[in-house]
């Protein structure tokens, strides 16, 4: 595809679909032009370089959110529907939690999403820093629970390394660390809980329960705080 008739908006979309199936590490512009039947140095020519378009595919993939009106909804029902679809996001792109903690990703689709969880928590009634750590502490733990999916996702596969002059078999992580956990007391009986239960049940249980936790917890602190949590004293 010729340079002229190349568009920006083109090689996004593109560069979204190979970092989906691919993860940064395959993204390189030699790739993605012949992906787009170009040369690579027309995809230079209209992104600059591969840092940029990563910060560009992921501002895109923030874009794509539905964000759920709190006067419709309610602001409960709303922040729980956009912490269920930010977790959702990051599976359906599992390379953009690498993108975010590596580059410094903002743009009109970022912007959009954080303004708009502003509007469901100060439709709660939080207000000024308030504000600011009720909509940080549901993003946090929905990028976490990605964070920590990604890392029981590759321990699945990964295996311990064996030291020089080792010898015996090859375990895998999981094997190594059940092993370790085993010598103690409350995690063998979690343990042993855990073993023959459905683990994509079990994912959805622990999110459900961490989410309404969050939300418990931010609606008593609405319901429980004092009108002025900081009263100048009378001397």
């Amino acid at each position: 595809m010729p340079r002229e008739t190349l568009t920006r908006d083109q090689i996004v979309r593109a560069a979204v679909e190979l970092l989906d199936a691919d993860g940064v590490d395959g993204l390189s512009m030699r790739r993605l032009g012949a992906r787009l039947g170009s040369a690579a140095t027309a995809v230079y020519w209209h992104v600059g370089s591969k840092e940029n378009l990563v910060v560009l595919a992921a501002d895109r993939v923030w874009g794509e959110l539905d964000l759920p009106d709190p006067a419709e909804a309610g602001w409960r029902a709303a922040a729980r529907t956009l912490v269920y679809d930010t977790l959702e996001l990051t599976r359906r792109h599992p390379w953009l939690l690498s993108a975010v903690s590596t580059h410094l990703v903002y743009g009109p689709g970022m912007a959009r999403f954080h303004d708009h969880t502003y509007a469901i928590y100060e439709s709660a009634g939080f207000q000024g820093w308030e504000l600011d750590w009720a909509a940080n502490a549901v993003f946090t733990f929905a990028t976490g629970t990605a964070l920590v999916d990604a890392i029981d996702t590759a321990a699945t596969t990964a295996q311990v390394p064996r030291g020089k002059g080792e010898s015996g078999p090859v375990q895998s992580v999981m094997e190594w660390a059940t092993g370790i956990a085993s010598q103690y007391p409350r995690l063998r009986a979690r343990l042993e809980a855990h073993r023959g239960a459905d683990p994509a049940e079990l994912s959805r249980e622990k999110f459900a329960f961490g989410v309404e936790a969050i939300l418990d917890g931010l609606e008593a602190r609405l319901r429980d705080r004092s009108p002025d949590p900081h009263p100048s004293s009378s001397r």
